[in-house]
């Protein structure tokens, strides 16, 4: 007569006994189901352009809004000296540098790290010497630079009060 094993009644005990002498491999079988339902809950290569870009089971209600003050806005800056105006070149990098009357080291940092958009030609242009013709507001040069609003405001203000200067960065 063949070998049987025992019969067991109630075999769902000896499972679980099993299970929890081989947690490693029951560990790895989880990692694998649960890694074959995202791959199948995934994106589909068929799918259109803007299911693509938005993450399946949340939708958008509303976009979202950026917030105002991070805004990046195109500010006029008159530079005192004209001669530092023409070294600039759209794309390079300053800092915006105001220079009160109080006397030597006073100068207070407005913008860091502004991009320069346009270095406007001069309307009357300059002399050799780098001293304003006629037909330039106020002597210096004109720069366009791209910051936050909010320093764009600090810039128009101290614009009336003090001499700009720029650094390259």
């Amino acid at each position: 007569m063949p070998h049987f094993a025992p019969v067991r009644v109630g075999g769902g005990r000896h499972r679980l006994h099993r299970l929890l002498r081989h947690r490693r491999r029951a560990v790895a079988a989880g990692l694998a189901v649960t890694a074959a339902a995202l791959v199948a809950a995934g994106p589909h290569p068929g799918a259109g352009a803007q299911d693509a870009q938005r993450a399946r089971g949340h939708p958008v209600t509303e976009p979202v809004r950026e917030r105002r003050g991070a805004q990046q806005v195109s500010a006029p800056v008159r530079i005192a000296d004209a001669a530092t105006v023409r070294l600039l070149r759209p794309g390079d990098r300053v800092d915006v540098v105001a220079a009160g009357d109080g006397g030597v080291g006073d100068a207070t940092v407005l913008a860091r790290g502004a991009r320069v958009t346009k270095v406007p030609e001069p309307l009357g242009g300059t002399a050799g010497d780098g001293t304003a013709v006629a037909g330039t507001a106020a002597g210096g040069a004109l720069v366009v630079v791209s910051v936050p609003r909010a320093t764009a405001h600090r810039l128009a203000g101290a614009a009336a009060t003090a001499r700009l200067a720029v650094t390259l960065c």
